[in-house]
């Protein structure tokens, strides 16, 4: 599947910002939702004035998927954890309980994680709960880190492999980490702050969900991902199409589906809190070689650097894919999600800010983290044209 045509099926298997569960095969019949939801909700105010912050992350993508195993140098162990391209967040608790039994078998005490996003931070408390005493060397730490300028939305499967790369056994890896994960981000369902929550959102379309979207152009063109959602299908409702006076968006076709998502500013906090509350330490440290882990009293290390590991350890196999988020001023009233499909424009609704999402051109092998403020623009601009 290509960047471009994600939001003509659903999308979790290419963009970090589409959610997991809206796959149009289970359109059906077009038949009345279940209930009908109010017709009335509450418009985003998307005026540009009102952007409070426009934020650029790559995300690092690996042909063959996370990188998740041990080796020997310089006399360390060294725990690889790193390349989940759109999907760190939503994969980290799985991906370090995945990682652990290779930390476990050193017989050390003492662990050192090098990277302090969410990779980072979620494997560190994963083996400070299995008894370990853990501490941080990174050069940045929330929010200034890449993955605190993600989208925040449950995407288990947004580029995290070529479908060429989706064998059996990476498939059922994927697929214990992703149900770990899912576990793990329940129990933390209505504590202080609402780290996670679930929200209704909206996919609108001017064509029918069963018509294709036109072909991207050339340069914009992605590798084919593996469709891997039916594996987990029966952890998400399923979306439902709604008829006209079930909704207020100006579109002719629209259906309606749950979401998880993720408010970073306050789930960050969260581990990073109960990092330090246990014990855990952070260094300020930035590592341009492998041999700077010489230095580290620690013998057993995880590499959580994210795409910072294409330098550190010239893994040239990490692709990176520029993603570029808006923040609009916070409207608490506004609690539901959008996606409007073959308009490259998506809108997540988080406390900290309603968050819309445009892709530009190029975005795939795209390394720059410049932000482009006319491409947001566009976006709350198209927003905006969307309501009644």
């Amino acid at each position: 599947m290509q960047r471009r045509t994600f939001l003509s099926r659903g999308g979790a298997a290419v963009a970090a910002v589409s959610p997991v569960g809206l796959a149009w095969a289970d359109a059906g019949p077009s038949v009345s939702a279940p209930w009908a939801p109010p017709r009335a909700l509450a418009p985003v105010r998307a005026v540009a004035d009102r952007l409070i912050d426009i934020s650029v992350c790559t995300r690092p993508f690996r042909p063959q998927g996370p990188r998740i195993e041990a080796e020997r140098r310089g006399g360390k162990t060294i725990v690889h954890n790193y390349g989940h391209g759109g999907s760190g967040w939503s994969l980290s608790w799985g991906s370090a309980q995945f990682a652990l039994p290779m930390v476990l078998a050193t017989r050390e005490k003492q662990v050192a994680v090098v990277g302090c996003g969410a990779i980072g931070l979620t494997m560190a408390r994963v083996a400070q709960r299995a008894g370990l005493r853990v501490k941080i060397y990174a050069k940045d730490r929330p929010p200034e880190v890449r993955s605190s300028a993600a989208t925040g939305v449950w995407s288990p499967d947004s580029r995290i492999s070529t479908e060429e790369h989706a064998t059996a056994e990476f498939v059922q890896r994927w697929e214990w980490m992703a149900r770990a994960s899912f576990k793990t981000y329940q129990s933390l369902l209505g504590l202080t702050g609402d780290p996670v929550e679930w929200h209704d959102g909206y996919v609108l379309s001017d064509l029918p969900f069963d018509q294709p979207l036109p072909p991207p152009p050339i340069e914009d063109i992605e590798p084919d991902y593996p469709d891997l959602e039916s594996r987990i299908r029966e952890l998400w409702p399923r979306s439902v199409p709604l008829r006209a006076h079930e909704h207020p968006f100006r579109v002719p076709h629209v259906r309606r589906y749950t979401q998880m998502v993720y408010n970073l500013s306050v789930y960050s906090r969260l581990l990073y809190d109960d990092f330090l509350r246990e014990g855990g330490e952070i260094e300020h440290r930035e590592f341009e070689h492998p041999r700077q882990f010489a230095g580290l009293r620690e013998r057993t290390i995880v590499n959580a650097t994210g795409y910072g590991a294409r330098a550190l350890f010239g893994d040239a196999s990490i692709v990176p894919v520029r993603g570029q988020t808006a923040r609009l001023i916070p409207q608490p009233e506004v609690n539901y999600n959008l996606i409007y499909r073959g308009h490259n424009l998506v809108m997540v609704s988080r406390r900290d800010g309603v968050l819309v999402q445009a892709m530009g051109e190029r975005d795939f092998g795209n390394e720059s983290v410049e932000p482009d403020r006319a491409l947001s623009e566009a976006a709350v601009q198209r927003l905006a044209q969307l309501f009644s």
